[in-house]
């Protein structure tokens, strides 16, 4: 388990926790890959951004909880899940297509609302 901080302007430093017993492939791609930096694009209540890893598919699903961490192998992009997304059918969150899950957000996940589309994101291991 490694512990990381995304940054954003808005927001400061929103601390996360990388688990790698589900998708250790992902995580250990993404953990290597940092420090990186992308604009954040959302989609209702899910921040997605590019980040230089490529990955398949591992042990993925669509329906993901609230605060989860995820790596979308469609879009190459790390995902942040706060609340519903227009693909949730009930009350999690829910991807547009499968995601590898790979961490979740460690302190107040609401927090997230405050992230716009455009916003710079950075992620860093500490």
């Amino acid at each position: 388990m490694e512990k990381i901080k995304i940054y954003s302007q808005n927001v400061g430093a929103i601390e996360a926790i990388i688990f790698d017993e589900k998708n250790p492939i992902t995580a250990q791609k993404i953990l290597k890959a940092l420090p990186v930096e992308s604009k954040a694009r959302m989609w209702g209540d899910e921040i997605y951004f590019d980040i230089p890893v490529y990955a398949n598919e591992e042990n993925s699903q669509v329906e993901v909880e609230v605060g989860s961490l995820a790596y979308w192998p469609a879009g190459n992009c790390l995902c942040i899940f706060f609340g519903k997304t227009p693909a949730s059918k009930g009350d999690l969150p829910a991807a547009a297509s499968p995601v590898n899950v790979i961490g979740k957000i460690a302190g107040n996940v609401l927090a997230c609302k405050k992230i716009r589309n455009g916003d710079l994101i950075r992620i860093e291991a500490f």
